[in-house]
């Protein structure tokens, strides 16, 4: 909805309405989630079964984790250094496609939605898909650091045809490779996400994610600078794309390297040997 909706916005009404407008829709959401949420026990449509599964994990012997404990286990780097180096290049997509629709293709802000629109659905898809594959793997025997990796593994190397789209004769070419890309990117992610709370215990997961959450967001800092240092010394996204091809190959492997098993995190001792 997006792309179509805050360009026809910006034309009419100028970019602060833009911002504006997105603003106060997500304000209208925050009262909406406000009204409606339930804790679980309250909640008038979960069933017994569900609320069940809900309480299954066993109960926390300790309630917090400091953040000091946390950067001693690879486990935490492993996922850090996965969010860092794979994050900015949905940063890149977000912030650069239209410049790219615009550089290679013409198109401007009336006629640029519908490729941003089929673009973000297809990533949709990936999403999706991506824990579908790994939970499929598991329910069919697989461990889960074999199903997790080998799904990881799948969306990197759907991502590795990008390096082509800088180059692609056509709009709707550079857009199938570029949705791909973005699928398999959101496949990734939540598979990412997901070894967090495989390799820690639940009383952490949220100091995790938020840390790998930040080291992503650096790299997207990054990304935004390099971007545009290199559209401006080379006129092309042909290095740009070649990066974004090659580094969840790259980040898969660190990761690997970093905790061959998944195995958890044992936080209540330092590891022999290990930073």
């Amino acid at each position: 909805v997006a792309p179509i909706v805050v360009p026809l916005i910006t034309l009419r009404y100028g970019w602060p309405w833009a911002f504006i407008a997105t603003g106060a829709i997500g304000f209208a959401w925050l009262v909406l989630w406000l009204f409606l949420y339930r804790r679980p026990e309250e909640h008038p449509r979960l069933g017994g079964a569900e609320l069940a599964h809900i309480r299954s994990d066993p109960p926390e012997t300790e309630a917090r984790v400091g953040w000091g404990r946390l950067l001693r286990h690879r486990q935490l780097w492993a996922f850090a250094i996965g969010k860092f180096m794979t994050d900015p290049i949905w940063w890149l997509y977000l912030f650069w496609l239209p410049d790219l629709l615009h550089r290679n293709y013409g198109l401007n802000l009336t006629n640029m939605g519908l490729p941003l629109v089929v673009i973000y659905l297809v990533a949709d898809v990936g999403s999706v898909g991506g824990g579908w594959l790994s939970s499929s793997l598991i329910k069919r025997g697989w461990s889960v650091n074999a199903a997790r990796k080998t799904a990881m593994l799948i969306c990197a190397l759907c991502v590795v045809p990008i390096v082509f789209a800088s180059r692609a004769s056509s709009l709707w070419g550079a857009v199938a490779l570029i949705g791909l890309a973005t699928a398999a990117h959101q496949g990734w992610s939540c598979n990412i996400f997901t070894i967090a709370s495989d390799m820690f215990p639940r009383r952490a997961v949220g100091s995790v994610v938020g840390i790998g959450g930040m080291a992503g967001s650096l790299g997207g800092m990054l990304i935004a600078k390099v971007t545009g240092y290199v559209l401006q010394w080379t006129g092309s996204y042909v290095a740009i794309f070649i990066l974004a091809g090659s580094i969840y190959l790259v980040a898969l492997g660190i990761i690997h390297l970093l905790v061959p098993t998944l195995e958890p995190a044992r936080l209540d001792e330092a590891e022999p040997g290990r930073g």
